[in-house]
């Protein structure tokens, strides 16, 4: 009875010890579906074809990403895998701006178990360390699988707020719609300027439809980048423009990875941090105004 009794309790230590142990690793591979140049040319006689050809397919390679992500019961780290620059790509002040601003750059830590995040970011030549609550998404769980890299998935689907700050939440208008028009546009027609912005083109949606594919095999509570609160490992995100897809799963591997947030840069909020990439953008295309092809207004 002893001898029974001793070796339950050794299966049970066994058992603890292995789930404080367990740790994983999820590659991604994100894709963003590149923005239209049209209105670029329409205020610029000077962009032809090719050149826009050209703007359209550096974007589209931009907005092509893989990340990794470190997990274990309760929490994770994400973050760009990193890449040798190619010849002719932007400096990196500018690209880490740009990253910041598409969904890359910094470590994004997450710990579901105080809900919270910390993320380390770069903007203007400054280091930010955005520490904040985790969003939490209202997920409608559905009935629909598929499998994912042998992973039987569950679909998920959820509407968020559209973050101001990411680039990759702008949507092209539809000119056709007359509710895109605000008594602006209607002074900027009848003033006889018919020169054409290339931020005249895009504009921000309120909400954004989340779908997500999640394997209840994979018990944690992670996901790639904020996502999160689902009974399993997201395997994919799709937003309509972005897509993030699990490409390869490591479990318990020999070498593990120290799962810590970052320290360096200026705690700041969220709203605060959203708030002061605002302001600059909006600096910053003040300072372009009239120029065709400047950046995209933020915040509207």
């Amino acid at each position: 009875m002893k001898k029974l009794t001793y070796l339950l309790l050794v299966l049970a230590f066994s058992q603890v010890q292995a789930q404080k142990d367990f740790q994983g690793m999820a590659v991604y591979e994100s894709k963003t579906q590149a923005p239209k140049f049209e209105g670029m040319r329409a205020g610029n006689r000077d962009i032809t074809p090719e050149m826009q050809k050209t703007m359209e397919e550096r974007m589209k390679k931009m907005l092509e990403k893989t990340f990794i992500l470190n997990f274990d019961k309760t929490a994770s780290i994400y973050k760009e895998e990193e890449k040798l620059d190619t010849p002719g790509q932007q400096g990196g002040g500018m690209r880490m701006m740009m990253n910041s601003m598409m969904g890359g750059g910094g470590t994004f830590y997450k710990d579901v178990k105080t809900k919270s995040y910390t993320v380390d970011k770069e903007f203007m030549g400054k280091e930010f360390l955005v520490v904040d609550s985790l969003p939490k998404l209202n997920w409608k769980l559905e009935q629909e699988t598929k499998q994912i890299g042998g992973y039987n998935c569950f679909k998920a689907t959820a509407v968020k707020e559209a973050s101001k700050t990411d680039f990759r939440n702008f949507r092209p208008k539809n000119n056709d719609d007359k509710n895109n028009y605000d008594k602006k546009d209607e002074v900027k027609k009848t003033s006889g300027d018919t020169k054409t912005n290339f931020e005249d083109n895009f504009e921000i949606p309120k909400e954004i439809v989340v779908t997500a594919w999640y394997t209840p095999e994979i018990p944690v509570n992670q996901g790639p980048e904020n996502y999160w609160g689902l009974p399993g490992l997201i395997l994919e995100v799709n937003d309509g423009k972005t897509t993030i897809l699990c490409s390869k799963i490591v479990l318990n591997a020999k070498d593990k990875v120290e799962i810590k947030p970052s320290k360096k840069g200026k705690v700041i909020s969220q709203k605060d941090y959203d708030e002061t990439v605002i302001k600059k953008m909006e600096e910053f295309r003040e300072m372009n105004r009239g120029r065709a092809g400047g950046p995209p207004p933020m915040g509207r």
